[in-house]
């Protein structure tokens, strides 16, 4: 593994100003918290497991992450500080069969 000792930097310090939803990200959301089903979280902090099928193989892995989480977090009543662990997996899949899983679990 290797270190760089530097602080990462987080999102919000990357954009100048106010970044607003567009209508295509308000739209995601409201299907995403209709699908969602109820489960019961284990307590924080967590470990979450992403794995995204793209149908397009040029898809960055990481480009879902924060959208998908900051949706869940609303579904389920916790705060993405709580995440200490994460693992992403990136899937090829054809047009059309496009999908988001995700696991919830506790940390430790």
């Amino acid at each position: 593994m290797i270190t760089i000792p530097i602080k990462p930097i987080s999102v919000n310090e990357v954009w100048k100003g106010r970044r607003f939803k567009t209508k295509a990200y308000e739209r995601y959301e409201k299907d995403l918290l209709a699908m969602l089903v109820a489960i019961e979280l284990p307590p924080p902090p967590y470990s979450v497991c992403y794995e995204f099928g793209f149908s397009n193989g040029a898809s960055d892995i990481d480009n879902p992450i924060k959208p998908i989480q900051d949706i869940l977090q609303k579904k389920y009543g916790f705060n993405d500080k709580q995440i200490h662990e994460m693992h992403v997996l990136k899937k090829l899949v054809k047009k059309g069969n496009e999908y988001i899983k995700f696991e919830i679990r506790h940390f430790g």
